[in-house]
């Protein structure tokens, strides 16, 4: 079996603590399901996550050929990956920045779809998230390592879908709520204290793992 049933379970776990806390992308998704409905929001929601799907498949080549040519050379990505969730938490925790829930120009399907995709897709954000994130749950002694990076990856994209879709039907009757909610200092607070910690403990736990690929 490439990944154990546990493992899997442990990685949508994480994945689920780190999508349901707003960021950028749930953001514009609320933001747009609450302008112009829940069909603009299911279009964002589709847009960001075939945008997310360009830098799983970037991931996959990219950690699959670095593995392939130095185990070391994926050990030190392993941990420079685990060292940036935590820098991700800390800059989180300190960070001044609040959501802001703002008011988008009406425009088609199709072009929330583009403008979601391209927004994700031209991220670097994205890219280093998937490269710190993924190698976290990857053991190369258990088959093609190239195979895993794209199951996991294609997980956490399906769960993105059903959080973010989520949000997009949520928000298209209760967007002013959350506008209002996101203006709240605690709100933001709370928010960011949240976030920075799932951040930290996620690359805390990955970063005391060990060295599998002995």
């Amino acid at each position: 079996m490439l990944i154990p049933p546990d493992q899997l379970f442990v990685f949508a776990l994480a994945s689920l603590a780190l999508l349901l806390i707003p960021g950028p992308a749930v953001v514009y998704i609320v933001t747009r399901s609450a302008s112009q409905g829940p069909a603009a929001g299911m279009a964002s929601v589709l847009g960001i996550q075939c945008g997310g799907m360009v830098h799983v498949l970037m991931a996959t080549l990219g950690l699959s050929a670095i593995l392939l040519s130095s185990a070391l050379a994926f050990n030190l990505i392993k941990y420079a990956g685990a060292a940036y969730l935590v820098y991700l938490g800390l800059r989180t925790w300190f960070s001044r920045e609040s959501l802001e829930l703002g008011t988008l120009h009406r425009q088609s399907l199709r072009q929330i779809f583009a403008q979601g995709f391209v927004v994700n897709a031209l991220n670097p954000k994205t890219a280093l998230f998937f490269f710190a994130f993924l190698p976290q749950f990857v053991d190369p002694l258990r088959g093609a390592a190239s195979l895993q990076f794209l199951l996991l990856g294609l997980v956490f994209i399906t769960l993105a879908t059903l959080s973010d879709g989520a949000y997009a039907l949520l928000s298209s009757s209760l967007g002013g709520w959350l506008r209002h909610k996101a203006r709240e200092p605690r709100f933001a607070l709370g928010q960011r204290l949240v976030t920075g910690g799932i951040y930290i403990g996620l690359g805390l736990t990955a970063a005391l793992t060990g060295n599998r690929y002995k």
